[in-house]
């Protein structure tokens, strides 16, 4: 796939230091059968532990990403570029609730060469709204100030605007003893939109936009993944896969033609 040219819309790439607490990570994805998935989670429940946050059945997360009218973003990712990010407003749980004053995170993910590395500061939603679709400033701490500049600069030198959003219902364990920095996720029922972006619609339309059979797993390491996690995956036959929720929900949608990472998803009603 070619790029369209967003030459007089998009800007030279920004990277804006931030004194916000930051982690850095290795991710590796596997897209596996959810009844394989359940299997994967029980056999890694031998020596891993259910996150806190992680109840039964897991969580529900719902991410809003914003993008340029060229899909800058979109097209950094399709393209491989060493260093690519992406902004997005990030709510935890069942959307339906979601109030003005429901926390959501506020999040920059970017990837440099294979390390991904999160920023993120918690808010009200209404004040989320605030910065990335009113483009205002607003109230925030000395050490977040890098972090909400470096926001207020993407969204109006890019021109960014709401473009997609993603659901998905996560299962998540962490690491034990010398694995502490080992985080996998299950996540399944990948859905999105196109439209409608405030969380708490009453009736949203979603669709999936990866197989409802599939899930993705994602295995996280802050340095090395652990010998006997490479072992389990190779004696599963898991084999390694470039997937995005956010590409697919572009494609998905028909925001951009359907490149070679992406997944057909049968056409379902709304979810």
């Amino acid at each position: 796939m070619s790029r369209p040219d967003t030459a007089t819309t998009d800007p030279p790439p920004l990277h804006v230091a931030s004194r916000l607490h930051a982690f850095n990570r290795y991710e590796l994805k596997y897209l596996v059968p959810v009844e394989q998935a359940a299997e994967l989670r029980d056999e890694l429940g031998e020596r891993m532990d259910r996150d806190l946050n992680s109840p039964a059945g897991g969580y529900g997360v719902w991410s809003l990403y914003y993008d340029s009218p060229g899909l800058r973003f979109y097209w950094e990712k399709i393209e491989g570029l060493k260093f690519r990010r992406k902004l997005r407003v990030r709510h935890y749980g069942d959307p339906a609730g979601v109030t003005d004053a429901s926390p959501v995170c506020v999040e920059i993910k970017q990837r440099v060469n294979r390390v991904t590395q999160k920023r993120r500061i918690t808010l009200p939603y209404a004040t989320a709204r605030q910065l990335c679709d009113g483009r205002e400033l607003v109230d925030h701490s000395p050490r977040e100030r890098a972090f909400v500049h470096e926001v207020l600069d993407l969204v109006v030198r890019l021109n960014l605007r709401p473009t997609a959003m993603t659901g998905y219902q996560r299962e998540a364990l962490v690491g034990r003893a010398a694995d502490t920095g080992l985080r996998v996720t299950f996540d399944r029922r990948i859905r999105g939109r196109d439209r409608d972006f405030h969380f708490g619609q009453p009736t949203p339309e979603n669709r999936f936009t990866v197989p409802p059979h599939l899930a993705v797993m994602e295995i996280k390491v802050n340095e090395r993944t652990p010998h006997w996690i490479t072992d389990l995956a190779a004696r599963r036959n898991l084999s390694l896969v470039r997937v995005s929720k956010y590409v697919q929900s572009i494609e998905a949608f028909g925001l951009a033609p359907r490149s070679v990472f992406h997944l057909a998803v049968p056409e379902a009603g709304a979810q």
